[in-house]
């Protein structure tokens, strides 16, 4: 999905606004480039739903539909009074009454990419991690086998 103008993107969350919650988006929607471990966010003393852009250019158009239904759920219910927070049951509900996901997907960039890979000399279970480990302080976990390198990127 290509990043929407910000007309563009107004109109998209009206519209799914009045289809799924039967009222109107009255305040704005932006994109925030600094959101990173997060698809969206509402900002309740602004009245301001934010974008993480990144979900648009590298999802589906169907999480992002699905991250402004999310935020959507906080917006109505913080102009309602109600309990607009993760834990609060008004926001559960309302979550499973218009079919919005409770978390987003991770994004396929920021996954993480296991760079090295031990072998247990004794038992051949594998060991992949991010970091580097030090094999002569860690054993394997299952016999206490000597580890070694396997591959290391």
């Amino acid at each position: 999905m290509k990043l929407l103008s910000e007309k563009e993107l107004y109109e998209l969350v009206n519209e799914l606004s009045l289809k799924h919650f039967h009222k109107s988006f009255k305040d704005r929607i932006i994109y925030n480039n600094r959101l990173r471990t997060t698809g969206g966010r509402y900002v309740p003393s602004k009245r301001v739903i934010e974008l993480n852009p990144k979900y648009s250019m590298e999802m589906g158009e169907k999480e992002v539909i699905g991250i402004i239904k999310h935020e959507l759920c906080h917006y109505h219910l913080h102009i309602e009074g109600k309990g607009y927070k993760h834990g609060d049951r008004d926001f559960k509900n309302l979550l499973e009454i218009t079919g919005s996901p409770r978390h987003c997907q991770p994004l396929p960039s920021t996954l993480r990419q296991n760079k090295h890979i031990y072998i247990c000399n004794n038992c051949s279970r594998i060991y992949k991690r991010t970091r580097r480990i030090d094999v002569n302080k860690y054993r394997c976990g299952k016999c206490k086998g000597k580890l070694v390198v396997k591959r290391t990127s």
